[in-house]
């Protein structure tokens, strides 16, 4: 599969997952394995986009996502 068209596809699932929430109220922050299941990606991939600054994210206690971040990066 070309990238492009993973892309494409990626963007339709985006959009479904985006219809089906719409309206409901959004977290502020989201955790790892949220993220994962938004993107449909695994724990590597995520720790990839972390290391090249895909994804951005705060650590404390646990690492945790801006909502509205991953958001952006969905549309883009």
């Amino acid at each position: 599969m070309d990238l492009n068209h993973f892309k494409r596809q990626l963007l339709v699932e985006i959009k479904n997952l985006l219809k089906e929430y719409a309206g409901q109220p959004t977290k502020k922050w989201l955790k790892s394995k949220d993220v994962m299941t938004l993107l449909h990606i695994s724990p590597a991939t995520l720790q990839t986009f972390r290391d090249n600054g895909t994804v951005p994210f705060k650590k404390g206690g646990i690492i945790i996502y801006d909502s509205l971040s991953i958001q952006k990066i969905l549309e883009s």
